[in-house]
């Protein structure tokens, strides 16, 4: 199948961020594979690079960044994907104890066979209100 910008991988992806996005935590975790791998990376100092495997560690990691978006600001730019492949570029506004800045970032998904997210890669950074 040939990349889309409203292929079912996408579908889920979009959903997923939109879950999390809106501290709908418990949306979110259903979203995922037993096995999930979340990595993560930013060029901010204050954030650590994430990796981590598994639905409570993802989800621990994911109830903290998303404690400081305000819900409601995810803004999905572009995306593209197929069955099981989902890029998303997108914009969050966000409060990570330095001020409310505009976090632009892309998320990458994997799905499994049961269409759930088995991968996801991120990377963002922060630029100032």
């Amino acid at each position: 199948m040939s990349a889309q910008h409203e292929s079912p991988a996408v579908a889920i992806a979009r959903a997923h961020v939109e879950a999390w996005s809106n501290h709908d935590l418990d949306t979110a975790r259903k979203s995922l594979a037993a096995d999930v791998k979340v990595t993560a990376t930013s060029t901010l100092p204050v954030m650590p690079a994430t990796d981590l495997t598994g639905i409570d560690d993802y989800m621990i990691g994911l109830t903290q960044f998303a404690q400081g978006v305000v819900p409601g600001s995810a803004h999905i730019i572009a995306s593209v994907g197929d069955e099981h492949n989902a890029l998303l570029m997108l914009t969050v506004e966000a409060d990570l104890g330095a001020g409310k800045a505009t976090l632009p970032g892309a998320r990458l998904y994997l799905l499994d066979e049961n269409n759930k997210i088995k991968a996801e890669q991120v990377i963002f950074y922060a630029a100032p209100d």
